[in-house]
């Protein structure tokens, strides 16, 4: 437990930080400047009132060109409190608590191959989301403009079970369907009320409908509306999750959504993107990149592959702008948005050792 990446995590840990929790959020954000400072980085914000982007710079060293651009955050989905219940805890080889996982072992890996960095190495360029558990909403268009610069993306989500790195991911749109109806008394004059939530409800089931034989995930994740049981309802809302393999079910399928109308007459029905995570399919650029990541990992003893993954990070934004992309480089482990969730201390160590291997030898563009 002496070691300053272990140490380092159990700071990010205990400084809890779930979404949309500014001063949570900021406390956090004022410890990792501090060491991305430490670790040779000139450090800048993209300030939001729901929580900063953090954007991390250390120039090119011993004559190394491109630019690097790594991807992680620091919101969890964790509420302030949670480690009363969930506490820090060190078993073995198993490190337990809020967001260990997801992700701030990576920031921590990262941080300590950067320091370990005392060779040449191209630009390092590192975005940190403050809202990415939810979409990343404020951060997509931070995200676009960094990968631009950028010879290569890496991603600092955890990786599929055992270590092994994301090559694509599912899309992932956040969308509302919001109805507004008409308020009447609910028995003296109901005809002259129009029912947001029946209006809504008759709308979620054309919805079910919409997919086909599609294999497109669909969750109503929320619903809520009306006030009183003797009020018809004039307002109603629900928020969908949705996930598509294939870019063509994507857009067909957002498309009919956006065009859903009224059944009743004086309803009014409207939908908009809460988040949009664009499909990322392996393509050759990303398949290049992971190929010389695994040679990498092979020369300092790691085994590694890479696939595509069910689960959506900001790297679908980059990946499917066909930018080099790789993602999964945080240490291995498990439980994911679970109270199991777990970090391996001996995968921490394997990332570090990857991470510092990856600055010195992958310097230079991958188009």
């Amino acid at each position: 437990m002496s070691s300053p990446v272990i140490a380092a995590l159990h700071r990010y840990t205990h400084a809890e930080s779930p979404t949309g929790d500014p001063p949570a959020l900021a406390e956090l954000a004022g410890i990792l400047e501090a060491d991305a400072a430490a670790a040779g980085f000139s450090t800048a914000r993209e300030r939001h009132p729901t929580g900063d982007h953090l954007i991390w710079t250390r120039p090119a060293r011993g004559g190394a060109t491109g630019s690097m651009l790594f991807l992680t955050h620091y919101d969890t989905v964790w509420p302030v409190g949670t480690l009363r219940e969930m506490p820090w805890t060190v078993d073995g080889d198993v490190i337990r608590g809020p967001g260990v996982y997801d992700t701030k072992s990576g920031i921590a890996a990262l941080l300590a191959a950067v320091t370990a960095a005392d060779g040449p190495h191209p630009e390092i360029r590192v975005v940190v989301v403050a809202d990415e558990e939810i979409g990343s909403p404020t951060a997509t268009g931070l995200v676009t403009a960094e990968a631009r610069r950028a010879g290569m993306v890496l991603g600092l989500e955890p990786p599929h079970p055992g270590g092994d790195l994301k090559t694509g991911r599912r899309g992932s749109t956040r969308a509302r369907i919001e109805v507004t109806g008409a308020e009447a008394h609910a028995a003296l004059d109901p005809d002259a009320g129009v029912n947001a939530i029946d209006e809504l409800v008759d709308q979620l089931i054309r919805v079910r409908g919409l997919r086909g034989d599609r294999p497109v995930l669909v969750n109503t994740g929320t619903i809520a509306g009306g006030g009183r049981t003797n009020v018809v309802a004039g307002q109603a809302h629900a928020d969908l999750g949705l996930r598509f393999a294939d870019p063509d079910d994507e857009r067909a399928v957002l498309a009919e959504l956006a065009a859903l109308r009224p059944i009743r007459p004086r309803a009014v029905v409207a939908t908009r993107l809460l988040s949009h995570r664009p499909t990322w399919r392996p393509a050759p650029a990303g398949d290049d990149l992971l190929a010389r990541i695994v040679a990498v990992a092979a020369g300092i003893g790691q085994s590694l592959d890479g696939r595509p993954a069910d689960g959506a990070a900001d790297t679908n934004t980059t990946g499917a702008l066909g930018h080099p992309t790789v993602d999964g480089l945080a240490p291995r482990g498990g439980g994911a948005h679970a109270r199991t969730e777990w970090v391996s201390v001996a995968g921490i160590a394997e990332r570090v050792t990857l991470l510092t291997a990856l600055l010195a030898t992958l310097p230079g563009p991958c188009r």
